[in-house]
Protein backbone atom coordinates (compact mmCIF):
# COMPACT_ATOMS: atom_id res chain seq x y z
CA UNK A 1 0.00 0.00 0.00
CA UNK A 2 1.34 3.41 -0.98
CA UNK A 3 2.16 5.69 1.93
CA UNK A 4 -0.13 8.65 2.55
CA UNK A 5 1.39 12.07 1.98
CA UNK A 6 0.65 14.48 4.81
CA UNK A 7 1.66 18.12 5.16
CA UNK A 8 1.63 19.98 8.47
CA UNK A 9 1.71 23.79 8.36
CA UNK A 10 2.27 25.51 11.71
CA UNK A 11 4.56 28.34 12.71
CA UNK A 12 5.36 26.70 16.07
CA UNK A 13 8.31 24.46 15.29
CA UNK A 14 7.92 22.19 18.33
CA UNK A 15 4.21 21.60 17.66
CA UNK A 16 4.65 20.62 14.04
CA UNK A 17 7.75 18.49 14.68
CA UNK A 18 6.03 16.49 17.41
CA UNK A 19 2.93 16.05 15.25
CA UNK A 20 4.98 15.11 12.20
CA UNK A 21 7.03 12.49 14.05
CA UNK A 22 3.94 11.01 15.69
CA UNK A 23 1.95 10.75 12.46
CA UNK A 24 4.91 9.37 10.52
CA UNK A 25 5.23 6.51 13.01
CA UNK A 26 1.60 5.82 13.87
CA UNK A 27 0.24 6.14 10.34
CA UNK A 28 3.33 4.98 8.46
CA UNK A 29 2.98 8.15 6.40
CA UNK A 30 5.33 10.51 4.61
CA UNK A 31 5.00 13.77 6.54
CA UNK A 32 6.47 17.14 5.55
CA UNK A 33 6.42 20.41 7.43
CA UNK A 34 5.93 24.09 6.63
CA UNK A 35 6.21 27.15 8.86
CA UNK A 36 4.03 29.45 6.77
CA UNK A 37 1.43 29.41 4.03
CA UNK A 38 4.09 30.43 1.54
CA UNK A 39 6.28 27.47 2.51
CA UNK A 40 3.28 25.16 2.22
CA UNK A 41 2.45 26.44 -1.25
CA UNK A 42 6.07 25.88 -2.28
CA UNK A 43 5.89 22.30 -1.01
CA UNK A 44 2.71 21.63 -2.97
CA UNK A 45 4.32 23.09 -6.06
CA UNK A 46 7.41 20.93 -5.62
CA UNK A 47 5.84 17.64 -4.50
CA UNK A 48 2.32 17.78 -5.93
CA UNK A 49 -0.93 17.61 -3.96
CA UNK A 50 -0.96 15.95 -0.55
CA UNK A 51 -3.49 13.37 0.59
CA UNK A 52 -4.28 15.66 3.51
CA UNK A 53 -3.01 18.97 4.84
CA UNK A 54 -3.19 20.10 8.47
CA UNK A 55 -3.22 23.88 8.40
CA UNK A 56 -2.89 26.09 11.46
CA UNK A 57 -5.59 28.74 11.50
CA UNK A 58 -3.31 31.48 12.85
CA UNK A 59 0.10 31.54 11.20
CA UNK A 60 2.10 33.67 8.73
CA UNK A 61 0.17 34.00 5.49
CA UNK A 62 -3.23 33.09 6.95
CA UNK A 63 -5.13 36.35 6.61
CA UNK A 64 -8.46 36.98 8.42
CA UNK A 65 -10.48 36.72 5.21
CA UNK A 66 -9.40 33.10 4.60
CA UNK A 67 -8.33 33.87 1.02
CA UNK A 68 -5.13 31.94 1.72
CA UNK A 69 -7.19 28.90 2.64
CA UNK A 70 -9.00 29.01 -0.69
CA UNK A 71 -5.65 29.30 -2.45
CA UNK A 72 -4.25 26.28 -0.60
CA UNK A 73 -7.34 24.23 -1.45
CA UNK A 74 -6.99 25.08 -5.11
CA UNK A 75 -3.25 24.35 -5.19
CA UNK A 76 -3.85 21.02 -3.45
CA UNK A 77 -6.42 20.17 -6.14
CA UNK A 78 -9.18 20.19 -3.51
CA UNK A 79 -7.81 17.19 -1.70
CA UNK A 80 -8.59 17.28 2.05
CA UNK A 81 -7.41 20.24 4.10
CA UNK A 82 -8.09 20.32 7.83
CA UNK A 83 -7.75 23.39 10.00
CA UNK A 84 -6.45 23.11 13.53
CA UNK A 85 -6.36 25.75 16.22
CA UNK A 86 -6.41 26.26 19.95
CA UNK A 87 -9.65 28.23 19.93
CA UNK A 88 -11.37 29.01 16.64
CA UNK A 89 -14.57 31.10 16.50
CA UNK A 90 -17.47 28.98 15.19
CA UNK A 91 -18.22 31.57 12.52
CA UNK A 92 -14.73 31.24 11.08
CA UNK A 93 -14.96 27.45 10.96
CA UNK A 94 -18.36 27.62 9.27
CA UNK A 95 -16.94 29.97 6.65
CA UNK A 96 -13.99 27.63 6.16
CA UNK A 97 -16.39 24.72 5.71
CA UNK A 98 -18.23 26.72 3.07
CA UNK A 99 -14.90 27.26 1.30
CA UNK A 100 -14.27 23.52 1.20
CA UNK A 101 -12.24 22.35 4.19
CA UNK A 102 -12.71 18.74 5.26
CA UNK A 103 -12.62 19.32 8.98
CA UNK A 104 -11.38 21.10 12.04
CA UNK A 105 -9.22 19.74 14.87
CA UNK A 106 -8.74 21.46 18.21
CA UNK A 107 -5.18 21.49 19.53
CA UNK A 108 -6.53 20.38 22.90
CA UNK A 109 -7.61 17.02 21.44
CA UNK A 110 -5.59 13.90 22.15
CA UNK A 111 -3.06 12.46 19.72
CA UNK A 112 -5.26 9.42 19.19
CA UNK A 113 -8.21 11.69 18.37
CA UNK A 114 -6.06 13.41 15.77
CA UNK A 115 -5.37 10.13 14.00
CA UNK A 116 -9.05 9.18 14.15
CA UNK A 117 -9.97 12.55 12.66
CA UNK A 118 -7.45 12.18 9.84
CA UNK A 119 -8.64 8.66 9.00
CA UNK A 120 -12.25 9.88 9.09
CA UNK A 121 -11.45 12.61 6.58
CA UNK A 122 -9.37 10.30 4.38
CA UNK A 123 -12.46 8.09 4.19
CA UNK A 124 -14.30 10.99 2.56
CA UNK A 125 -16.10 12.42 5.59
CA UNK A 126 -16.17 15.83 7.26
CA UNK A 127 -14.73 15.83 10.78
CA UNK A 128 -15.72 18.23 13.54
CA UNK A 129 -14.90 17.65 17.22
CA UNK A 130 -17.74 16.99 19.60
CA UNK A 131 -17.00 20.15 21.58
CA UNK A 132 -17.43 22.23 18.43
CA UNK A 133 -20.69 20.50 17.61
CA UNK A 134 -21.82 21.12 21.16
CA UNK A 135 -21.14 24.84 20.85
CA UNK A 136 -22.81 24.93 17.44
CA UNK A 137 -25.91 22.88 18.19
CA UNK A 138 -29.19 24.59 17.49
CA UNK A 139 -30.81 25.53 20.80
CA UNK A 140 -34.22 24.83 19.24
CA UNK A 141 -33.42 21.15 18.81
CA UNK A 142 -34.45 20.28 22.35
CA UNK A 143 -37.68 22.25 22.00
CA UNK A 144 -38.50 20.99 18.50
CA UNK A 145 -37.96 17.30 19.19
CA UNK A 146 -38.12 17.12 22.98
CA UNK A 147 -34.60 15.73 23.29
CA UNK A 148 -32.89 15.99 26.66
CA UNK A 149 -29.32 17.37 26.90
CA UNK A 150 -28.00 13.82 27.42
CA UNK A 151 -29.90 12.59 24.36
CA UNK A 152 -28.39 15.41 22.32
CA UNK A 153 -24.93 14.27 23.46
CA UNK A 154 -25.74 10.71 22.37
CA UNK A 155 -27.09 11.96 19.04
CA UNK A 156 -23.83 13.84 18.40
CA UNK A 157 -21.95 10.60 18.96
CA UNK A 158 -24.27 8.76 16.57
CA UNK A 159 -23.59 11.31 13.84
CA UNK A 160 -19.86 10.71 14.35
CA UNK A 161 -20.38 6.99 13.70
CA UNK A 162 -19.66 5.78 17.23
CA UNK A 163 -21.05 2.47 18.46
CA UNK A 164 -22.92 2.10 21.77
CA UNK A 165 -19.84 0.86 23.64
CA UNK A 166 -17.77 3.81 22.43
CA UNK A 167 -20.52 6.29 23.30
CA UNK A 168 -20.81 4.79 26.77
CA UNK A 169 -17.06 5.20 27.32
CA UNK A 170 -17.11 8.78 26.06
CA UNK A 171 -20.05 9.81 28.23
CA UNK A 172 -19.11 7.75 31.29
CA UNK A 173 -22.31 5.71 31.50
CA UNK A 174 -23.27 2.08 30.92
CA UNK A 175 -23.92 0.60 27.50
CA UNK A 176 -27.43 -0.32 28.65
CA UNK A 177 -28.10 3.35 29.38
CA UNK A 178 -26.94 4.30 25.89
CA UNK A 179 -29.26 1.71 24.34
CA UNK A 180 -32.15 3.28 26.26
CA UNK A 181 -31.16 6.75 25.05
CA UNK A 182 -30.94 5.53 21.44
CA UNK A 183 -34.42 4.01 21.63
CA UNK A 184 -35.79 7.25 23.09
CA UNK A 185 -34.04 9.34 20.41
CA UNK A 186 -35.46 7.18 17.63
CA UNK A 187 -38.95 7.51 19.07
CA UNK A 188 -38.74 11.28 19.47
CA UNK A 189 -37.28 11.78 15.99
CA UNK A 190 -39.82 9.32 14.55
CA UNK A 191 -37.16 7.19 12.84
CA UNK A 192 -36.73 3.42 12.67
CA UNK A 193 -33.09 2.98 13.66
CA UNK A 194 -29.84 4.64 14.76
CA UNK A 195 -28.67 5.17 11.18
CA UNK A 196 -31.76 7.19 10.33
CA UNK A 197 -31.41 9.07 13.62
CA UNK A 198 -27.82 9.99 12.77
CA UNK A 199 -28.81 11.18 9.28
CA UNK A 200 -31.65 13.30 10.64
CA UNK A 201 -29.60 14.55 13.56
CA UNK A 202 -26.84 15.81 11.26
CA UNK A 203 -29.34 18.31 9.87
CA UNK A 204 -29.65 19.90 13.30
CA UNK A 205 -26.17 19.69 14.76
CA UNK A 206 -24.63 22.54 12.75
CA UNK A 207 -26.00 26.07 12.66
Amino acid sequence: MQKKKIAIADDHCLVREVMANYLAVQMAADVVQAGSVEELEALIEAEGPFDIILLDLIMPGMNPGLEALTRVLERNQHKPVMLFSGNAPPGVIHEALDRGISGYVEKSQSARSLINAINFVLAGEIYLPMSFRMNSVRPALADEKGLTPKEIDVLRCLTNGLMNKEIAQNLGVSEVTIKMHVRSICAKLNVRNRTQAAMLGSQFLLV
